[in-house]
């Protein structure tokens, strides 16, 4: 099975505060994680390592093979798909759906003078249309409902077709059908032996798509444990993540978190 993530005793400093300590972490073909833990554990950060836009200030990271370092990352980060809200920001209110996916061929947020192909137009359609905002494709980005720009970030960031689809809170500030609507389209996503790996990053276990294989808790910058979702997603390892009493359960194959007090 070949690894597609590879984290040897990864640090990262920013003068006198540690955000990451020595974390080793390996993600492989086919899984899909779930990074869990409070706000400031470390979450967005490992993900900005894993998207090749971080190195660390210590320890390996390997990502798609490829050494951080070592590597030409004009050349590595078009294999690596990501949503989050610093990406939202960018995207200007005035550009349309279409070109909201169409510019990820690119790397870009917004058109310029670049020619897209027949092929690139069709493919960013049938992408939309997946995620069901295939009739928004004209709209202006601005307009579109939070829920509607979430599902739109992930259309782009597959644009390119890459092997590795990072999504930072892709939930948050949703609605509960927002939220359902996306989380029933990356199920999906999840389940389709063709889509990339997969790693999400959530505060709530309420948000883990089904489909999910393996979940990564991080406490003050470390791993607390890692490795298969049903083994490891336990009241004991979420009570410590979080450093209070939960009662974890499982309802079919969706979670839910609560105080045990």
């Amino acid at each position: 099975m070949d690894v597609v993530l590879d984290f040897q005793d990864v640090s990262i400093r920013r003068g006198p505060k540690t955000i990451l300590d020595r974390v080793s972490w390996t993600v492989a073909e086919g899984e899909r994680w779930v990074l869990l833990g409070r706000n400031g554990a470390g979450k967005t950060t490992l993900l900005q390592i894993a998207s090749a836009r971080m190195h660390p200030s210590s320890g390996t990271a390997y990502v798609l093979g490829h050494r951080l370092g070592a590597v030409d990352l004009f050349e590595l980060r078009p294999r690596v798909g990501v949503t989050s809200a610093a990406l939202a920001d960018r995207i200007a209110g005035s550009e349309s759906v279409i070109d909201v996916v169409l510019t990820a061929a690119y790397g870009m947020t917004g058109r310029w003078r670049e020619q897209y192909e027949a092929l690139d137009h069709e493919r960013a359609r049938a992408l939309l249309e997946v995620f069901g905002v295939g009739d928004l494709a004209e709209r202006h980005f601005g307009t579109l409902s939070e829920g509607e720009r979430k599902r739109t970030q992930i259309a782009r960031a597959l644009m390119t077709d890459p092997e590795l689809l990072l999504l930072d809170e892709p939930a948050a500030g949703l609605d509960l059908g927002g939220r359902e609507e996306l989380l029933a389209a990356l199920t999906e996503l999840a389940r389709d032996p063709r889509s990339p790996v997969l790693v999400l990053v959530t505060h709530h276990v309420e948000e883990i798509p089904v489909g999910f294989t393996h979940v990564l808790l991080l406490r003050d910058g470390q791993v607390h444990a890692a490795g298969p979702l049903d083994t490891v997603l336990t009241a004991q390892n979420l009570s410590e993540c979080f450093g209070m009493d939960l009662v974890v359960e499982r309802h079919g194959d969706r979670w839910s978190a609560r105080s045990g007090r």
